[in-house]
């Protein structure tokens, strides 16, 4: 069940050239929980969307997201 909104969230986690495991650290989720966002299995919880925004203050969460531009 791959939500296609995460191939934005994989697009950016491949352009600063990080595996998976590397960007749950840098965002400071645990690995099994950024996969199962990433994949689609779980939606973003407001938790992880405030850190990925500490970390990423330039990425737009809707459009990495939602896919809204």
């Amino acid at each position: 069940m791959k939500n296609k909104e995460m191939v934005n969230l994989i697009n950016l986690r491949r352009s600063v050239a990080l595996n998976k495991k590397a960007m749950a650290e840098k965002i400071g989720v645990s690995a099994s929980y950024y996969y199962k966002v990433e994949s689609g299995y779980q939606n973003p919880s407001y938790e992880f969307l405030k850190k990925f925004k500490e970390r990423f203050p330039d990425a737009s969460i809707d459009h990495v997201f939602f896919n809204n531009k």
